[in-house]
C-alpha cells in the first residue's frame, strides 16, 4: 500500500483566470475533474500518459471533457505522449527538499541518541568497574586491618595469661578486631603505666574497646593534675607505687618537672 500524502490547495484557486475559463466552459464538474487529475499527477511523479480514454474511464466522465481540460486552458505542460503540471513539479521539489532535511535531522537525532546511549553504557561500565574495584579495595583493606594475636599482645604491653588471651582472641569477630586496631593505641597511651591497664583477658572479655577512652593528658593549670599528684603521693605512702613509677608517668605525659620525685 502506497504512503498517503497531502498537497496544498490554494484557497483562492477557483479565482485563477485559467480556472475561471475552465469553470465557464465545463462548470464545477470540470473544476472537480481538474483536481482529480492533479491528484493522479502527485501519485505518478507528475507524469501521466495522454491516454484520454483511460483517464475518462477512471474518472467516470467523457473523453472529450478530459481532453479539453488537459489541452484547452494552459493548465498542463504536454511533452510527447505525456503531460504534467508546473505547480505540481514545484511542490514535489519542495516536498523532496523538506523530506531530505527531515531525514538529515532524524539522522542527527538518531546519532545523538546513539552517542548518548553509548556514553551512558560507557559510564555504566565505568561505574561498575569502579564499584567492583571499590569493593575489592574495601575487602582488601578489611583483610589488611585484621589484627593477629601476636600484634595485639605486643601492642598491649601487659603480658598476662597468654594462652587464655589467645583462645579468647580467636573467638572475636573481624569487626571487633578492627575496633581494637582503631582504639588500642589510644587506650595504651591513656594508661602509660602498665600497672593501670586492665589485665588483657579482662580487656578482651569486657570488650573495653567499646568504652569511652579518657586521655590522661592534663595541662599544668588543670586542677586534675594536682589531684592526680596528691593521689599518686598517697599510693607511694601506701607502698603501692614507687618514686620511679611516679616519675615515669610524669615524663610519659610531659607534666611539669616540678612533679618529679627523687629516685
Amino acid at each position: 500500500m502506497k504512503d498517503t500524502y497531502y498537497f496544498s490547495h490554494d484557497y483562492n484557486a477557483r479565482n485563477d483566470h485559467k480556472i475561471k475559463k475552465l469553470i465557464s466552459k465545463h462548470g464545477y464538474l470540470g473544476y472537480g475533474l481538474f483536481w482529480a487529475i492533479i491528484e493522479d499527477l502527485y501519485n505518478n511523479a507528475n507524469a501521466l500518459q495522454t491516454d484520454y480514454e483511460s483517464i475518462a474511464f477512471d474518472l467516470r466522465t467523457s473523453e472529450n471533457i478530459i481532453e479539453s481540460i488537459i489541452n484547452d486552458f494552459d493548465l498542463f505542460v504536454i511533452e510527447d505522449n505525456s503531460f504534467g503540471s508546473l505547480s505540481v513539479e514545484r511542490r514535489l521539489e519542495e516536498r523532496s527538499i523538506k523530506s531530505q532535511k527531515a531525514s538529515q535531522s532524524a539522522q542527527k537525532r538518531w546519532n545523538k541518541t546513539k552517542n548518548n546511549a553509548n556514553a551512558l553504557q560507557t559510564q555504566s561500565d565505568s561505574n561498575a568497574i569502579k564499584e567492583r574495584k571499590g569493593k575489592e579495595n574495601k575487602e582488601n583493606k578489611i583483610e589488611n586491618t585484621c589484627l593477629t594475636f601476636d600484634e595485639i599482645w605486643n601492642m598491649y604491653g601487659k603480658k598476662v595469661d597468654s594462652k587464655k588471651c589467645k583462645d579468647k582472641f580467636e573467638t572475636i569477630k573481624e569487626s571487633d578486631r578492627k575496633k581494637i586496631l582503631e582504639t588500642l593505641e589510644l587506650y595504651v597511651k591513656s594508661k602509660p603505666d602498665v600497672k593501670f591497664r586492665k589485665d588483657p583477658i579482662r580487656y578482651l572479655t569486657g570488650e573495653i574497646w567499646n568504652d569511652e577512652i579518657i586521655q590522661n593528658k592534663p595541662t599544668f593549670a588543670d586542677p586534675n593534675l594536682q589531684k592526680w599528684y596528691e593521689s599518686s603521693m598517697k599510693m607511694i605512702a601506701r607502698n603501692e607505687r614507687t618514686n620511679k613509677e611516679h616519675n615515669e608517668v610524669v615524663r610519659n605525659n610531659k607534666y611539669d618537672s616540678k612533679y618529679l620525685l627523687p629516685e
